[in-house]
Order: C-alpha cells, then sequence, then structure tokens
C-alpha cells in the first residue's frame, strides 16, 4: 500500500484552537498513522506539498437529504425510483467537493447507496443513514394534501421519499426494526410541526410519549440512537425526556429546554442555511406557498436559538437540510455560525462535535494517529477567514478520502 505524506502544512488542531505550523501527515492503508514536525524519511512515498496551507480534518454534515433533488418534498417522493437515485449523483459529487467527506442523511437515503459509496462505483460523502423517518399520519413526514378523503400512503416504496408514515405503539416498533434491518445506522423521528410539510403547524407536537419512548426503546435495543425533528421547547423537552439523543432544528428552544438537554446530553443540529435559501429561492424551486409563509416564523429565532443553546452548555453539531437546487448553499451554513459563535466553535460543530454525534469519535473530525484518512488541504487559515470554506470548494486544495485524493479545488476526480 502507498504510503502518502501531506508535508509541511499547518495542521489544524481543534482541541487547542490552533494551528500547528510546518507538521507532516503520514497516510498508510486509508489511515493517518502519524503527525509530526520532524522530517519524514521514507523510501518511495508519495509526497503532496503543503506548506502554507492549513490541513485540517474532512467536513462532516449531520443533516443532509441527499436524494431530496426537488424542494418540494411532496414531488419529489412521486418520482421513479431509479431517477430519484440517479438526481443525487451530482448532489453527492458537489458536497465532496465542498469538503463533507462524511454526511447523516436525515431521511431518504437507504443500505444500497451507501454500499455505492463504500465500494467506489459513485463519488461522494461517506453517509450516515436514516432510512425512511417516521411520522405520524398528518406529521412532518405525511406530504399528502388536504382533501375530503385520505388515501393510503405509499412512502414506503418510493426512493424519493424522506419519511414513512405509522400509527401506534406497535408499528413503530416494527417500523423501526424495519428500518434497522435495511441498514439504518440511526433513526429519524418527526417530533413537531415543520416548514416543508403541507399540513401541520410547527407548534405541534407530533406522536405520543409512547409511541417515542417504543422508537427510543427499540434503537438502543440495536444500539443506536433516535434523532428528532423538532423545533419548539415544549416538542424539544418531550422528547428528550423519551431518550431522543440528537434534536434537529430546534429553533424555537427555551432556556428550559435547553438545560434539560445539557442534563440529558443531548446534541443540537441546527440549520440555519436552510431558512435563508427558502426564503430567498424557495418559490421558484417549487416549495408551496404554505410552506413559505412558515420560514419567517423560525428563521430570525434560529440564529437567536444558538446562543440559548451555548449558554446551557449543549453541544452543537453542523447541519444544512437543503433541498433541490439549494444544495448549492451548504457551506454558507459556516458563514451564519460564525457569526454568532465564532469560526472555532463553528469549525468544531463540523468536525469534533459532529464525530461525535455519527459515533466515531477519534475516527472522523480529526487529523491524528489512529483516524480515517479523511483530510482536507484549504489554501488559507479557516480560524482567521471562514470564507476559505464556503462556496463550491473553490479555495479546497486537495479533498482527501480514506488517504486517497478525490476531489482538487472543487473539482471531483
Amino acid at each position: 500500500m502507498t504510503i502518502t505524506v501531506i508535508r509541511g502544512g499547518n495542521v489544524l488542531d481543534l482541541s487547542q484552537g490552533r494551528l500547528l505550523e510546518h507538521h507532516h501527515v503520514v497516510i498508510e492503508d486509508g489511515h493517518i498513522v502519524e503527525v509530526t514536525d520532524c522530517p519524514v524519511d521514507l523510501p518511495g512515498v508519495r509526497i503532496v506539498e503543503a506548506r502554507g496551507k492549513t490541513v485540517m480534518p474532512g467536513l462532516i454534515d449531520c443533516h443532509v437529504h441527499v436524494l431530496a433533488s426537488s424542494a418540494n418534498l411532496g414531488t419529489n417522493a412521486t418520482q421513479p425510483n431509479i431517477l430519484a437515485a440517479i438526481r443525487a449523483l451530482p448532489i453527492l459529487a458537489a458536497m465532496l467537493g465542498r469538503g463533507f467527506t462524511s454526511v447523516r442523511d436525515a431521511g431518504g437515503a437507504d443500505w444500497g447507496l451507501t454500499q455505492a459509496l463504500e465500494g467506489r462505483l459513485i463519488p461522494g460523502p461517506r453517509i450516515f443513514p436514516s432510512g425512511k423517518a417516521l411520522s405520524q399520519t398528518g406529521g412532518h413526514g405525511d406530504f399528502r394534501p388536504r382533501g375530503d378523503m385520505l388515501e393510503p400512503c405509499s412512502c414506503c416504496f418510493r426512493a424519493g421519499a424522506i419519511a414513512r408514515v405509522v400509527d401506534g405503539v406497535d408499528a413503530v416498533r416494527l417500523a423501526v426494526r424495519e428500518e434497522i434491518q435495511k441498514g439504518a445506522t440511526q433513526i429519524k423521528i418527526m417530533a413537531s410541526g415543520g416548514v416543508a410539510s403541507p399540513t401541520d403547524p410547527i407548534g405541534n407536537t407530533q406522536y405520543s410519549e409512547d409511541e417515542i419512548r417504543a422508537i427510543v426503546a427499540e434503537a438502543q435495543a440495536a444500539n443506536t440512537y433516535v434523532m428528532a425533528h423538532a423545533y419548539t421547547g415544549r416538542a424539544i423537552s418531550r422528547a428528550v425526556r423519551c431518550g431522543v439523543r440528537t434534536i434537529e432544528h430546534g429553533n424555537l428552544v427555551d432556556e428550559d429546554a435547553a438545560r434539560l438537554m445539557h442534563e440529558h446530553g443531548a446534541f443540537v443540529v441546527p440549520t440555519l442555511v436552510t431558512y435563508d435559501a427558502l426564503a430567498k429561492h424557495g418559490a421558484e424551486y417549487g416549495l408551496p406557498a404554505e410552506s413559505i409563509a412558515k420560514v419567517e416564523t423560525v428563521r430570525q429565532a434560529g440564529r437567536d436559538s444558538l446562543q440559548i443553546y451555548a449558554r446551557a452548555g449543549v453541544q452543537i453539531g453542523f447541519g444544512s437540510d437543503l433541498l433541490g437546487e439549494m444544495h448549492m448553499f451548504q457551506s454558507d451554513e459556516l458563514r451564519i455560525r460564525a457569526e454568532v459563535l465564532g469560526n472555532l466553535e463553528t469549525l468544531r460543530s463540523a468536525t469534533t462535535i459532529a464525530a461525535q454525534i455519527v459515533d466515531r469519535p477519534g475516527k472522523l473530525g480529526v487529523i491524528a494517529a489512529g483516524a480515517i484518512a479523511d483530510v482536507l488541504v484549504v489554501d488559507g487559515d479557516p480560524l482567521r477567514d471562514i470564507g476559505v470554506l464556503t462556496g463550491q470548494g473553490e479555495r479546497i486544495e486537495y479533498v482527501f478520502q480514506r488517504g486517497e485524493v478525490v476531489s482538487q479545488r472543487g473539482r471531483v476526480a
């Protein structure tokens, strides 16, 4: 196996919040084996010059929908399966070009897609799939329009559907077992109303506590966890009390709910960029009018929520939650967060904290011996200028995934 040395770069140490100047990163068999400022004199190595550049971990986005090629999720769910998969290919490649070497899919991606990526049949980030998110009837994953008749939901059979509709304690237990059997690495539930769905106000709570506890119990039995779409303090508190590990969005949190999250060790994954994108471009990309009307109720509150979580000591992961053509704004989430939390905490949210969320601490999100060699070589210092990581990867000199160069300057190999 060829040994690669990324030579002479400034290694981003996220634990200390500083750059380790003129260090060498030695990679073998897809893993980092050494990080040193001593000369590396090995025969036959592949050298990648990084002098004056920042060497940092690949980014991790903990809330994506890679199969959401349309902003209208109801429309997305009705397209043929093969079309949904093919439309995901440029979305995945572009994420990799922006430096996202791993993502947690929050509804839609399945085992087959992850195998195509692991087998390098297609370029894209490593995926931690949730399978189909679980939604109650009339919940955030139920995209059937209002009417005088409610047709049966066929969402389980459509690749483009991000969720499945399931009600009742016994039924949700079975649904969790099915999603795990099909390859889900964690379970996603809809625990409140949302923006993109047609019939559920954001302030609604969804699923009974008995149902949520049953879902959590089944996930824990399979040695995994539950992530919950939830906006309000009430919905967040219910979910956390029932054992949910990560709260998605969480824009309308209050101080009490944030303190409860900290007490239970729950994470939050805000997705602020999606509200900016939906407000500016949602209508032109097919988002229904009733969904656009919901955006402003949570947009500024999402920014305010960052301070609430930070004061309570809640660990904040990185998420984007973009749909359709709006995936291109993924890296703008870094800029929004940096304005509130600063560059270092923003970088940690997309690396070390995100790695904890996906249960890969020490393996992802760090430049250290023993870690998987998902590495970025960046033209600039992201501790000083977060803009070196925004856009479409124009200032990311190299993206390494498992020790191999997979993108240069945003162009995927």
